[in-house]
């Protein structure tokens, strides 16, 4: 029993009649389409540097349309399920030659038909685990470029505020997650650090201090002993001076 004849595919059909070229040239150009999704046919029709290109793409598009609007169907869920080109009426011409005689000329026409039908439950299943697959991906991709870039952001504060004597240009490195987090437990350490040296250098500054001031009262202790001591020598002597006179 034969199979299903070209033209008689089930789906939604744009045909193009009596086209000024041969069947073959457009032909050439539905052979790259057959069987494509919608988009990707759009794509490889556009990029397809031929005549024959640019009408096949108006009539993929009027299939679409008439998908859409006539069988309520989605177009991103469209293939292409069947294509092809009519030889159509040839129109003759003549063209003279040497002796009197002349050449006929055939100016060969084509109708081109394109058909859109859905995709098969199991591919168009696997075409929508493919984009969301995608979106997913792209999501997680942007997620964790931000987190990068904010993580990165801080390290670089928190670095920018440890002296360095090294002098090498980093603002064209990207850091890492792991980076950005070593960066900033070594900025924290060594905040740390700084905070326990200005602690001993108070203490040094308190115990100085105090050792100066008991140095201090001490000296004025004894000078004002020696002062006295001197006082009553003084004393002492003037007193004698008059018991003698």
């Amino acid at each position: 029993m034969p199979g299903v004849k070209t033209n008689e595919r089930p789906g939604t059909r744009a045909v193009l009649r009596h086209y000024r070229m041969s069947a073959y040239k457009a032909r050439q150009v539905l052979d790259l389409v057959r069987g494509q999704e919608v988009d990707r046919a759009a794509d490889i029709l556009r990029g397809t540097p031929r005549e024959g290109a640019r009408v096949v793409a108006k009539v993929l598009a009027s299939a679409v349309a008439n998908a859409r609007n006539n069988d309520g169907l989605e177009p991103d869920e469209l293939y292409v399920s069947a294509c092809f080109a009519d030889e159509g009426t040839t129109a003759k011409r003549w063209r003279p030659r040497a002796r009197g005689r002349a050449t006929r000329i055939r100016k060969r026409t084509c109708h081109i038909t394109v058909i859109v039908s859905r995709l098969p439950d199991d591919r168009l299943a696997r075409r929508r685990a493919k984009v969301a697959a995608s979106a997913s991906a792209m999501r997680s991709r942007r997620v964790a470029a931000s987190r990068r870039d904010r993580r990165a952001g801080g390290g670089a504060d928190a670095a920018a505020s440890v002296p360095s004597e090294d002098t090498t240009d980093t603002t064209d490195l990207e850091l890492t997650t792991d980076e950005a987090t070593q960066v900033a437990d070594e900025a924290t350490q060594v905040a740390d650090e700084a905070t326990q040296v200005a602690d001993e250098a108070t203490q040094v500054a308190d115990e100085t201090t105090a050792e100066v001031a008991d140095e201090t009262t001490d000296e004025a202790t004894q000078v004002a002993d020696e002062t006295t001591a001197e006082v009553a020598d003084a004393e002492e002597g003037s007193g004698d001076a008059e018991e003698k006179d």
